[in-house]
């Protein structure tokens, strides 16, 4: 019996595989019977991560910065914040820890002490970009890397001479900006930082007005290699020659940069950085536009092939209107464009774009920092959960303006503000009511015994309101210095529904 044990256990097996297969046939030939199980509601989840990087920290010379962090947290949950160098030439791990943060709400000012000279060996050219372009190691810059209630409403902004000067962004795989051309600006600098462990491949493309040669439309600066923890950085003047508007995208095909644009007259000038623009979009709103002595330029670029039309409405502290020559602009594709709005003089609010095809835009406005052409004021997105400002000046460095905007429907906004001893979350601050289609000028007041130390304001969406922007001036004497989207710093995000299906295959 133990000779014939084996082949009917054989016989079996094949026997099973046989019906196996004739189901799996089956399969083939007739639909998924299939049950759903119930449908999960969407969840609140607590930001639990958050990076930022900035590129002047640290740098030597006239773009050096301190760095200014704040969290604003939903939660009492603990967490902290460390504020790292980037590495010269790339790194497998992070640089140098220059600052740790473990308060939450409160304000912490971290001067960051200027990185070591590059050696020879990175201050060489890297191959593979545009030949009107070098590429080369930064000298600089920080990451700040967060977790737990310092993750959630998190911003960071490096500042000089007590005033910000730029935001600190996250990585992403692309990035517009709209500035003056070289023909105004100069000299034009681009900064790319990697925050991740392995290297990105960035590219640069950009848009400019009509020159003698015609646009520089698809003009892309090629195969920039931005090493792991580092920054890299070009002068993009020698491609940019001549031109007196531009947009420029930057974006990725392996990895995620952030990408930071400096302007200035002379290379001996402090200059200015330029705040990212929003993606290309048929609807924009720049906000923040405070009452200025000059005129506005309105800035636009149109990245596709067709011809835009575009209507521009001014969302005032008295209502909206269309200015003077705001309404059918005609604009070609694949071309930027600076169009005066001499009716906007002395005009405080936002800016209302409607495009019949996606464009970018910003407004140039008069002041700036020694050797820039101006300031500009770039579109931004609708507060989500809350917006956070750091390092805003109350003192003598300047002062600042919170500009909110309802383009919309009528809104509501609390903003309240903290110091470093002061945390700015759970206070009562002040309600702000924005009529539909109109715009509220709030003055930055520091607290009232407060020695003039930088401040953090955190402007909160209350429930009901209509989509609500914000932008934040900063002027120093009479000169208007800067102006920012506030951006949206969450404390938590939101996880859509999941709805479960059960598949079983039937004959």
């Amino acid at each position: 019996m133990s000779r014939i044990r084996g082949p009917r256990i054989l016989f079996a097996a094949l026997v099973v595989l046989a019906i196996a297969g004739l189901y799996g046939l089956a399969g083939l030939h007739h639909p998924a019977v299939a049950a759903s199980a119930p449908r999960t509601p969407a969840v609140q989840v607590p930001v639990s991560s958050a990076v930022f990087a900035c590129a002047a920290p640290g740098s030597a010379g006239l773009s050096a910065a301190s760095l200014a962090v704040a969290a604003v947290p939903g939660s009492a949950t603990a967490g902290s914040a460390q504020v790292t160098r980037l590495v010269p030439g790339g790194s497998a791990a992070a640089g140098q820890v220059v600052a740790t943060v473990t308060q939450p709400g409160l304000l912490h000012i971290s001067p960051v002490p200027a990185a070591p000279a590059l050696p020879k060996s990175l201050r060489a050219g890297q191959p593979g970009s545009s030949p009107k372009v070098t590429t080369v190691a930064g000298r600089g810059g920080v990451v700040v890397t967060a977790s737990g209630a310092m993750a959630q409403g998190l911003a960071a902004e490096q500042i000089s001479a007590g005033r910000p000067t730029a935001q600190c962004g996250t990585p992403g795989t692309s990035s517009w900006f709209v500035a003056p051309g070289q023909a105004t600006a100069g000299n034009i600098e681009l900064y790319l930082i990697n925050t991740d462990n392995t290297p990105a491949d960035a590219q640069v493309t950009a848009i400019t007005d009509v020159t003698k040669g015609g646009p520089i439309l698809g003009n892309a600066d090629n195969g920039i290699t931005v090493p792991p923890h580092s920054m890299v950085t070009q002068s993009l003047t020698g491609l940019l020659q001549s031109s007196k508007v531009l947009a420029l995208q930057v974006s990725t095909s392996v990895g995620r940069v952030v990408a930071a644009l400096r302007e200035s007259k002379k290379s001996s000038d402090d200059g200015a950085w330029l705040p990212a623009s929003a993606a290309p979009a048929r609807n924009l709103i720049i906000p923040g536009l405070p009452r200025t002595s000059g005129h506005p330029d309105l800035y636009v670029a149109v990245p596709g092939g067709g011809t835009a039309t575009v209507k521009v409405t001014a969302v005032t502290q008295r209502g909206s209107y269309q200015p003077t020559g705001g309404t059918n602009i005609g604009l070609l594709g694949g071309t930027a464009y600076q169009i005066p709005l001499p009716s906007l003089s002395g005009t405080t609010g936002a800016l209302k774009l409607s495009s019949s095809t996606p464009i970018v835009a910003a407004v140039l406005l008069p002041g700036g920092p020694p050797g820039t052409p101006g300031v500009m004021a770039a579109a931004g997105g609708p507060l989500l959960d809350q917006g956070v400002l750091v390092g805003s000046p109350a003192s003598k460095a300047g002062s600042a303006d919170v500009v909110v905007s309802a383009p919309g429907q009528a809104a509501t906004v609390r903003i309240t503000v903290g110091t470093a001893s002061v945390a700015a979350g759970g206070q009562a601050g002040t309600l702000i009511q924005i009529k539909a289609g109109a715009s509220v000028v709030v003055p930055v007041r520091a607290p009232a015994g407060h020695r003039g130390d930088p401040l953090t304001v955190v402007v909160t969406p209350q429930p009901g309101s209509g989509p609500v922007y914000a932008g934040w001036a900063i002027s120093s004497g009479a000169v208007l210095q800067l102006v920012q989207p506030v951006p949206s710093s969450p404390t938590s995000v939101r996880l859509p529904p999941v709805h479960v299906v059960l598949s079983a295959i039937a004959p």
